[in-house]
């Protein structure tokens, strides 16, 4: 069992990442940041690549739209696959853009049959033009997206029946939308298809309006139902994991990162040993 614990590409963390890449089994890039990059960011990237592995992390495909993808950034992501030659590509289940406008936002949409059909479609599509199936992401929302038919894991788990997709799931996302529709995180989590499960995000948020509504805000610690939900996940699964933890501002002290990669591997060797420990009782 293989399980890999790392952390995303910022530029303000590029320094540290570099220097502690013994503690750091892989690095997440967010792809459209290098959609336009010439030789020399390139050239970064395939250093970066050469000293660990990393993987390219879309946000602006909107794969869960009605429409489908825009051609250019699908053809800039199939670019960047080929330059960079990453272990997988990723994108979210959401839309970020309606009637020719950008909303500059993860959207989520509503949950019912056609967007069922909506994502599946543009995931093959996006499939076709990049030459590898993305790894899809549960998306976080404050509230449940109007003219839903069904609930959120009802939701993912016909998507990805329809779209043969893998899972990249979020676990601070799916935390904060079950915490924000007064449902049991636990609960969620069984519900899904986890045999899809190939990556997990991991992250923090803070009460906007305590005790009803978390924002998923990656400005903050990850929070410890997050790796109780990690320990589940990984006693449920027999395929090895690959954890990544986001942050996207209010950086603090490496050394704190350090601590919750250490904190998501300690989560994961507590869920295999409860994997192998009910195995053994069995």
């Amino acid at each position: 069992m293989a399980d890999r614990v790392g952390i995303g590409w910022r530029p303000e963390l590029a320094g540290s990442i570099f220097a502690h890449l013994d503690e750091i089994d892989v690095v997440e890039v967010i792809a459209d940041n290098h959609f336009a990059a010439g030789r020399g960011g390139i050239a970064m990237l395939r250093r970066l690549s050469d000293a660990v592995p990393i993987m390219l992390h879309g946000v602006g495909l909107g794969l869960a739209s009605a429409a489908p993808p825009d051609r250019l950034r699908l053809d800039s992501m199939a670019r960047l696959v080929d330059l960079v030659r990453p272990r997988c590509w990723s994108e979210h289940l959401a839309f970020v853009r309606a009637a020719g406008l950008e909303l500059h936002h993860l959207a989520a949409p509503p949950r019912n049959g056609r967007t069922i059909e909506h994502a599946a479609r543009n995931i093959a599509h996006a499939r076709r033009i990049v030459g590898a199936t993305p790894v899809m992401e549960n998306i976080a929302t404050l509230i449940a997206p109007p003219c839903s038919s069904m609930n959120e894991p009802e939701w993912l788990s016909a998507v990805y029946a329809a779209s043969d997709a893998p899972m990249l799931l979020d676990l601070h996302n799916l935390y904060a939308n079950a915490t924000n529709a007064g449902d049991d995180p636990m609960r969620w989590l069984d519900r899904l298809p986890l045999e899809r499960v190939e990556t997990v995000h991991i992250a923090g948020g803070r009460w906007i309006d305590k005790p009803k509504r978390w924002l998923d805000d990656h400005l903050h610690a990850t929070p410890r139902p997050v790796f109780d939900l990690l320990t589940r996940l990984a006693s449920r699964v027999r395929q090895p994991l690959t954890v990544v933890l986001e942050r996207d501002g209010a950086y603090p002290p490496f050394e704190e990162l350090q601590a919750e990669l250490w904190l998501a591997r300690l989560a994961l060797a507590h869920g295999r040993r409860e994997a192998v420990d009910g195995r053994c009782a069995a």
